[in-house]
């Protein structure tokens, strides 16, 4: 069992807060905190300190994958952790983005490869060959935009807004139950004349902030739509915004965003459990690459992003279900007994939100207080827990053996 140190990712829409408080250092901080990255990814490694000597948590496993991930993991995703643990703290939005399957990040990371792109260019829209299904989990409320509306939704909420120019997209969108209708609302918008995108988006914030004034259905989403205009001043994003489902997760709930699903998070403190990738396709809300016609091409309008309750797992434990093979996320309330966690035979993450709590393996003792992370590998076993603390669990979805306890 080994103690991380996490790599900070200082994105300017990150909080001044949020991630000091929860690791114990002063607050506000002088520039934004964005993510606590726990992990292996190749660009942010997490260290590790070791009596031989400090290394990277990469490291650790590339010397030894069966004994770090186990037998069946490192075979199945070629010696790498296959999961990525953060803390996400959003003060502003994130860009309005979709990621890849697996297949369409071989063949994308591939063709960027043929392109000749390097890899820093920032025209790749492929840093890697993996996908990158994610599970959000709130720490606090989180307002999120995650999945597209229905075509009928949309158009009430365009027609709403009383912008003419947008009349011709919310008869198309009303005219239809097919979710295509969205993809074509979508590019239209991303498209628009240059010469009328400030007109548009300046009307839109206009009706928002109008329905936003007044009680009614979409009167929370305008709100925050308004709010990210002044996040974003004059980006398209602002109106393509208008065609995602709004949601505040309240702490606790999570969203899972699968493969070509339409996202943007907008603001509040989460757990953030993805495949160990980075490959992000973006439409907007960004100074970052757009590339639209890629995003439309990975635009699954129909893909279901569900908020995800968490299922009890037996003595404190809970788990929160989703498809990817890559992950699962687990939270633990711990007490002063001891309690075994969950997904023993792999490699796992802990992070202590509150509390602390001693974890015992056969190799002895490891106290992991708030703020603080540990590294569980294949060979540490079964792993014992006692309190007063709260964990998240981070392990593979794909090689460790399950039973109604995990």
């Amino acid at each position: 069992m080994d103690l991380l140190e996490p790599v900070t990712q200082p994105y300017a829409w990150g909080s001044h807060t949020a991630i000091a408080e929860l690791q114990g250092r002063p607050a506000p901080t002088a520039g934004p905190e964005a993510e606590l990255w726990m992990g292996a990814h190749p660009s942010a490694p997490s260290g590790v300190d070791r009596p031989a000597g400090r290394t990277t948590l990469d490291q650790l496993i590339g010397a030894d994958p069966a004994a770090e991930l186990g037998p069946e993991c490192a075979a199945r995703f070629g010696g790498r952790l296959p999961f990525l643990l953060k803390v996400l703290a959003a003060e502003q939005a994130l860009s309005i983005q979709v990621h890849p399957s697996r297949a369409q990040a071989e063949a994308g990371y591939r063709a960027d490869n043929e392109r000749g792109l390097g890899p820093g260019d920032k025209s790749r829209n492929y840093v890697d060959d993996w996908p990158k299904p994610e599970i959000l989990c709130a720490l606090t409320p989180f307002e999120v935009l995650a999945g597209m509306r229905t075509t009928a939704d949309a158009a009430a909420l365009l027609r709403g807004l009383g912008v003419a120019g947008l009349e011709p997209l919310a008869a198309g969108l009303a005219a239809t139950a097919d979710p295509a209708a969205l993809t074509a609302a979508l590019a239209a918008i991303l498209t628009w004349p240059a010469g009328d995108r400030g007109a548009l988006v300046s009307a839109v914030v206009t009706g928002c902030q109008q329905v936003a004034a007044r009680p009614g259905e979409y009167a929370a989403a305008c709100a925050a739509i308004a709010r990210v205009a002044g996040d974003h001043p004059g980006d398209l994003g602002v109106v393509a915004a208008l065609l995602l489902r709004y949601a505040v997760l309240q702490p606790g709930e999570a969203v899972f965003m699968p493969a070509g699903g339409l996202h943007a998070y907008l603001r509040g403190t989460g757990i953030e459990l993805l495949a160990n990738s980075d490959n992000v396709v973006r439409a907007g809300l960004t100074s970052k690459h757009v590339d639209v016609p890629e995003l439309l091409k990975l635009l699954d309008p129909a893909a279901p992003v569900p908020v995800i309750e968490p299922r009890p797992a037996g003595a404190g434990m809970c788990v929160y279900d989703s498809p990817a093979p890559e992950f699962t996320l687990y939270q633990a309330e711990l007490g002063p007994g001891e309690v075994t966690l969950p997904a023993a035979g792999g490699a796992r993450i802990v992070l202590c939100t509150r509390g602390a709590a001693v974890l015992r393996a056969d190799s002895g003792p490891r106290k992991v207080a708030r703020g603080e992370s540990c590294f569980l590998s294949a060979s540490d076993g079964p792993v014992r827990a006692a309190g007063p603390a709260s964990l998240f669990i981070a392990g593979s979805g794909a090689c460790v053996p399950r039973s109604d306890g995990d």
